[in-house]
């Protein structure tokens, strides 16, 4: 093909991120409503993390103490996230979101938690089927960044890398407590790269507008997960980070990072690996 058949066209940064998080439902009781706060007050660390990146429209959170409560708020209100604490006055978290989940399909629903070794090992006994992801509150307010983004990019990734184009990096880990920690980190990267970027756009709005096109991040936690993934965005896919040791067919598997590897490397050889231990 010589160069002139090329054809080259510009990226219409407005078609990209069309579903946005706006509206998100906090479920926790006063205790946790309490250490929320005294870690870090979550609107105003949101905003200013909004602010501070160069992105619009910060969510609003909207908080309940009770199922009754989150309920009415879920019938009034146009809600596009549930987060939850796992503990929630005399209701289980994990019985909570599955009645949501039973009046409320498309909305996604995210359980937060104190880290501790028990609550690792109760988590693993409970059914996630109407959970949509589980992470770890370390005291880092810019974990509720990472939800939303993760949330967002999951949401828009079919349209905006399938058919827009847009670049992704896939995330395999299966410790909630590891990727909690990596994903605030990587999208703080990714957000100020993109502000970089777009430095490119002739006026503001046209930088905001390319701030959209910001890689997009994908969280698989087993080895079929990730391979599926891959194979779905393989050409539009920057590089993969993954863990070692994870489930391969329900069944943990010490070098499973290892083979996704040898996997991805016959698929493609030029994908950039970096495995993280």
């Amino acid at each position: 093909m010589e160069f002139s058949e090329l054809d080259f066209q510009d990226t219409e940064f407005d078609q990209l991120m069309k579903k946005r998080i706006l509206k998100v439902l906090l479920i926790c009781n006063n205790y946790d409503n309490f250490m929320l706060e005294e870690d870090g007050r979550i609107d105003e660390q949101i905003f200013n993390e909004y602010m501070t990146l160069g992105l619009r429209y910060p969510p609003m959170f909207i908080r309940v103490d009770s199922p009754e409560k989150a309920f009415e708020k879920l019938k009034n209100k146009d809600i596009d996230l549930v987060i939850t604490m796992l503990n929630i006055s005399n209701e289980n978290a994990f019985d909570l979101s599955k009645k949501i989940k039973n009046r409320y399909k498309k909305v996604p629903i995210v359980i937060l938690t104190p880290f501790s070794r028990e609550i690792t090992q109760k988590i693993e006994k409970e059914d996630l089927s109407a959970i949509d992801y589980v992470f770890c509150w370390l005291g880092n307010p810019d974990i509720m960044l990472a939800i939303i983004k993760l949330i967002e990019d999951k949401m828009n990734a079919k349209h905006d890398v399938l058919e827009m184009g847009v670049q992704s990096v896939i995330l395999v880990e299966d410790s909630i407590r590891y990727y909690s920690s990596i994903l605030p980190i990587l999208y703080k990267i990714f957000f100020i790269q993109s502000q970089r970027a777009s430095i490119e756009g002739a006026n503001e709005h046209q930088q905001n507008l390319r701030m959209r096109g910001r890689p997009k991040i994908m969280l698989a936690t087993n080895y079929d997960e990730a391979l599926d993934l891959f194979k779905t965005y393989r050409k539009n896919v920057l590089g993969v980070f993954s863990d070692v040791r994870y489930k391969i067919k329900n069944s943990v598997d010490k070098e499973a990072g290892l083979k996704l590897c040898k996997t991805i490397k016959k698929i493609d050889q030029n994908v950039p690996l970096l495995l993280l231990s």
